[in-house]
């Protein structure tokens, strides 16, 4: 199973990269994944004509997706907006192999990231599941190296991480700061993307998204450069 995880696109922004989108869609449709996951930030400022753009842009992509709102998405009530055009704001993706689950981690017009006790359940009903079981939110759980001081990390991040690791995920996968990396915490994979379209780029980084590969219980991650598909970092997590 290919899965492509794709964060901030920022679509409607001025920052928006139109070459990268455009390769980004060519990639994917080459890469032909089964599900594509987008952890947020699709819009810029929460307004009805982004969403428009985005859900233009999204529909663009032919494979199945699963997508959460980001801290970008939920300003000026966007978070309403994001359900009559996406859908739920805590979706599920399940097969023989695999369940994903998608948190919503935003709170309407504050950068802050929040998951909130009356969501963990979500996680601890699927222990002991004997599948890959993924956890898709936008905002990152353990800083990230190179962002500067950390000011948006969601405030019950130790509480939920807990959660997650003693219900034995086995990714979390995340967006936010546009900058791609990978922590692990006990047995559970904490993968976050860079931006995919913005030029909104820290340092030396690049637009890039992840490809996940997934087959009898073993999982490649790639990290792949948007502007030309050349493979960035690779490393097996299982």
């Amino acid at each position: 199973m290919r899965i492509a995880h794709i964060s901030d696109l920022h679509i409607s922004s001025r920052d928006f990269v139109k070459k990268c989108g455009e390769n980004l869609l060519r990639l994917l449709d080459s890469i032909k994944p089964d599900l594509v996951i987008v952890t947020g930030d699709l819009t810029d400022q929460g307004y009805m004509h982004e969403y428009e753009r985005a859900e233009e842009f999204l529909n663009e992509i032919k494979a199945e997706k699963l997508i959460v709102p980001g801290n970008h998405d939920s300003r000026n009530s966007g978070d309403i907006l994001f359900e009559d055009f996406f859908g739920t704001r805590f979706p599920v993706y399940e097969n023989r192999e695999i369940i994903v689950l998608g948190i919503d981690s935003s709170e309407p017009d504050i950068d802050d990231g929040h998951v909130g006790r009356e969501n963990y359940p979500r996680v601890t009903e699927i222990e002991g599941l004997e599948k890959i079981k993924v956890v898709a939110m936008h905002h990152h759980l353990i800083p990230i190296p190179g962002t500067g001081r950390e000011r948006n990390i969601p405030v019950d991040s130790g509480d939920f991480l807990k959660v997650c690791t003693e219900s034995e995920i086995n990714l979390i996968l995340s967006g936010h700061k546009h900058i791609p990396w990978v922590w692990k915490l006990e047995n559970t994979h904490l993968i976050t993307a860079g931006t995919a379209t913005t030029r909104r780029l820290k340092g030396k980084s690049t637009q890039s998204f992840n490809l996940l590969e997934i087959e009898d219980g073993r999982i490649l991650l790639r990290e792949l450069r948007v502007l030309n598909g050349e493979v960035i970092e690779e490393r097996r997590l299982m």
